[in-house]
């Protein structure tokens, strides 16, 4: 029972329906959008063997090196809007599983920087490259013009969801 409320929450919106039928379907695709991310993020997790914020981590420090960044332990913090203690114990989690390597700051006798081996970067990729390969599979299907007006539409979106979250930080 529990289950099945979850399950069809993702099928509600708490707002009045779109006006007409295209629009409730699109909006019907977007639940359905959301509910399958939350259940590739749940894959992902389950696949990698390591909790959320753990994965998380292992993400987010994957990326910035991948972006040429060196991140520290408080990076992680802000990042993951979490505690020093928390990060501090992801930290020697994925150090104890061979995914960090601590460098030391080049200037910085007491500061260290937090780089992902060469098994993070599989690993994190093995968690989410089937996710993001059928993305793109669907993506390449699309004619240009149906893949212009989708990125038109997920970008109306977006900025309307990002002035949300503008107005309530002013808040």
């Amino acid at each position: 029972m529990p289950r099945t409320v979850v399950r069809h929450e993702a099928e509600h919106l708490y707002a009045a329906q779109p006006l007409s039928e295209a629009g409730q379907r699109l909006s019907q695709a977007i639940l359905r959008l959301r509910r399958s991310e939350r259940v590739q993020a749940d894959r992902a997790v389950r696949a990698s063997q390591l909790s959320s914020i753990d994965l998380s981590a292992l993400r987010y420090l994957v990326q910035g090196h991948r972006d040429g960044r060196n991140l520290s332990p408080k990076d992680l913090i802000t990042m993951l809007d979490t505690s020093s203690a928390t990060v501090t114990n992801v930290v020697e989690r994925l150090v104890s599983r061979g995914y960090l390597i601590r460098e030391r700051h080049p200037t910085d006798r007491r500061a260290h920087y937090l780089r992902p081996t060469d098994e993070a970067v599989r690993h994190v990729q093995d968690a989410y490259g089937a996710r993001d390969a059928a993305v793109v599979q669907i993506i390449d299907e699309l004619s240009d013009s149906d893949a212009e007006i989708a990125a038109e539409v997920i970008d109306r979106l977006a900025r309307a969801l990002d002035r949300l979250a503008t107005a309530d930080d002013a808040i």
